[in-house]
């Protein structure tokens, strides 16, 4: 079990990490060569900051960039909030968002240590519904394979992913877990968790 927890902060890392405010695109649908060049993309950015050996904080601010750029933060972050996030005021939400990003880059740029010598390799990819699922393997010194899925869409006008599935556990849906568990011991006080998340991770 620690093994696992190990893996999924590991690559969720590489992340893990995601740029919030893109122009709309043309009405075209995603396609599977643009949903495999995205994570191409992702997959080729965190390979290169793993090859730099540079001090962890330089390499969590550089995921924190592959965060802002690729993923769909603000889906990510409303789904982490839950249903809490329809009674949260606008400037709420966007606090929120800006400090989840931060808090991601941190809270798993914290095991980057170990990802290093390892490498990721995209395998294939496929529709599902609306969206792409990309399939990858992450390799780490002295581990066998696993598999991390990358799930791809373009619904906020630009091709970004929005969730992680990592040997089974999706991303999204753990942090929506952690962040709810939170947001109770502040007794469902926002302004808090966000106070608490810049300092947590």
């Amino acid at each position: 079990m620690t093994s696992n927890v190990t893996r999924r902060s590991l690559i969720t890392t590489g992340a893990a990490a995601l740029a919030l405010c893109a122009a709309p695109l043309p009405a075209l649908a995603l396609t599977e060569a643009r949903a495999r060049a995205l994570v191409d993309q992702v997959v080729s950015d965190i390979n290169s900051v793993i090859a730099t050996g540079r001090p962890l904080s330089q390499m969590i601010s550089d995921f924190e960039r592959i965060f802002s750029r690729y993923a769909d933060v603000d889906i990510i972050a409303r789904s982490a909030l839950g249903a809490d996030a329809s009674r949260a005021s606008a400037a709420q939400l966007r606090a929120f968002t800006e400090t989840f990003r931060g808090y991601v880059a941190r809270k798993y740029g914290k095991r980057f240590n170990e990802f290093i010598g390892g490498r990721i390799e995209v395998q294939g990819v496929r529709e599902v519904k609306s969206w792409h699922e990309v399939k990858s393997l992450v390799y780490l010194r002295g581990e066998s394979p696993f598999e991390v899925s990358f799930l791809v869409s373009d619904r906020s006008g630009k091709d970004l992913f929005f969730d992680m599935i990592i040997e089974g556990i999706s991303l999204r849906l753990s942090e929506r877990t952690e962040i709810g568990a939170m947001l109770d011991n502040r007794n469902g006080d926002i302004d808090a968790l966000i106070a608490d998340l810049k300092r947590a991770g």
